[in-house]
């Protein structure tokens, strides 16, 4: 099938907001797709490339980019681009370990597509395809198209990891996995947010790390680890790997997180550690790991995620039990509260609810699991604002937020409903002193409640600082700029966070 032809359903998906619009182009245009190209086409339709579960990578700069497109000739004999031509390119250059080798076979590539075809092959290069083809719609077009219930396609997916791999299988075999296979990561379970106050029946509390999930598959031969996203981490932690081997065969989750001396480092001291691939055994002896676990997924070739989180956790201490995350079972508003304040005290975030009766659903927000944990916010004013794209499309979002002194430090656009995107992007508008392609400055007047979870240093921001998962609580039409937030003030709350914490010298 030509490329021309997914680019055209990609411009047709992008210029509608309606998400069963949406579905139904989509699900057409897999019907027509030839079970060879299937796989790829939803990759490319999402902008992924690549499974989620590969290590694999473009690795391409926008130096190269530009490069390419700037000595990119026309063929002497043009030939219409197929889906398999544009995704074998990308596999060449996801293998080439030169950078003349990578721009040579992106500027042959964009040379022989027309101006849709490149505007999405480089849309891919940048892995935000911005037509509001979220994984989710491109699972429930795939299910239409199959006809097929959403729901048994999204579990199938939850447990393969790979969105290619789903569409061929519910297109063409109908094959679809029902449950978890050793070896194969699974999209872990995720969490609601919740309140102290939502604790009214029996539950079981578990201290809420701030680590690096894992998800760890074990028999007598071999063990690997996959990270939350299912990359395979084994050889950046050979630490753990030696923790587990005397695991029986089966899938355990947990996290692990960086100490120093029984405290907890910040998460980015972690993230240094858990990235490494190479001088491994150095950097395990600067920054050690813990591991917790808190789950049973599969135990001797019996699936478990069906079962209660009793029943799991039953059988979870014949497994690991020197490395179970630290659990109460309560009722009790007093206890769960010493509880909380015990694991504040220790370093960690807080604490995850859990209820008794709930089975495990991989790759899913549930209700059954909540994450109960004090915010720090602070008082930020928007400083420029990104084009949205997908459902955002048409509003102002990723909003710059910055200090009093105009120190920006971080970006979010979550926390806002539809009606308050609308009203302020007609307020951002109005603020408006300069715009490029994608953003709009102004003048720094709309003050925002903001949440998060750690205070980082960062090298991107001129500040030295940024916000780790920032999020909206309330737009401040009280407050004007001179109540924002200062840098100090941001500084002191990076360097309170240490109470509890361990800090790494450099």
């Amino acid at each position: 099938m030509q490329f021309s032809e997914l680019a055209h359903v990609c411009e047709q998906v992008g210029s509608t907001r309606k998400k069963l619009r949406k579905i139904h182009l989509l699900s057409e245009f897999l019907q027509s797709v030839p079970p060879d190209e299937i796989a790829y086409s939803v990759l490319l339709i999402t902008g992924q490339v690549f499974p989620e579960s590969s290590s694999t990578t473009l690795d391409v700069s926008w130096k190269t980019i530009q490069n390419a497109m700037k000595s990119q000739q026309q063929p002497l004999f043009w030939n219409p681009l197929s889906i398999t031509d544009v995704y074998t390119r990308f596999q060449e250059i996801a293998k080439a370990s030169q950078r003349k080798k990578k721009e040579r076979i992106v500027s042959s590539l964009l040379g022989q597509a027309s101006d849709q075809e490149r505007a999405y092959i480089l849309k891919n290069f940048f892995g935000e395809m911005r037509i509001g083809a979220s994984e989710g719609i491109v699972l429930e077009a795939i299910a239409k198209a199959a006809k097929l219930s959403p729901d048994s396609v999204k579990r199938s997916h939850a447990l393969l990891g790979d969105l290619g791999e789903t569409a061929l299988r519910a297109l063409t075999h109908r094959d679809l996995p029902t449950q978890i296979k050793l070896f194969n990561p699974i999209k872990p379970m995720l969490a609601q947010m919740g309140d102290i106050q939502d604790i009214t029946q029996k539950m079981a509390l578990e201290y809420k790390l701030d680590g690096a999930r894992i998800q760890i598959h074990t028999n007598a031969q071999k063990v690997r680890i996959f990270s939350r996203r299912l990359t395979e981490v084994t050889e950046s932690i050979p630490d753990i790997v030696q923790l587990v081997r005397d695991f029986p065969e089966s899938v355990t989750e947990g996290e692990v997180v960086a100490e120093r001396k029984g405290k907890p480092l910040p998460f980015q001291e972690l993230l240094r550690r858990f990235r490494r691939i190479h001088d491994v055994e150095p950097s395990a002896e600067e920054v050690p790991l813990r591991l917790y676990i808190f789950d049973l997924l599969y135990l001797e070739g019996e699936p478990l995620m069906d079962k209660t989180y009793l029943e799991r956790t039953a059988r979870l201490s014949e497994v690991a039990g020197p490395f179970l995350v630290q659990r109460l079972i309560t009722e009790d508003r007093l206890e769960a509260e010493e509880f909380l304040s015990e694991a504040l005290q220790a370093g960690h975030e807080g604490l995850m609810a859990k209820d008794l009766n709930s089975t495990y659903v991989p790759g899913k927000r549930d209700k059954g699991w909540l994450k109960i944990k004090p915010t720090e916010t602070l008082d930020l004013v928007i400083k420029a604002a990104e084009w949205g794209h997908g459902r955002r499309k048409g509003w102002l979002s990723n909003y710059h937020l910055a200090t009093r002194e105009g120190a920006v430090i971080g970006k979010t656009f979550k926390g806002l409903t539809d009606s308050q995107f609308q009203n302020i992007t007609e307020t951002l508008l109005a603020l408006k002193l300069e715009e490029d392609m994608y953003t709009v400055y102004v003048r720094p007047e709309v003050v925002v409640e903001v949440a998060f979870n750690e205070i980082q240093k960062s090298p991107t921001y001129p500040s030295g600082y940024a916000l780790r998962f920032a999020r909206i609580k309330r737009i401040r039409d009280d407050k004007s700029l001179e109540d924002v937030d200062s840098l100090e003030k941001v500084r002191r709350l990076y360097e309170k966070q240490f109470k509890y914490k361990a800090k790494l010298k450099m």
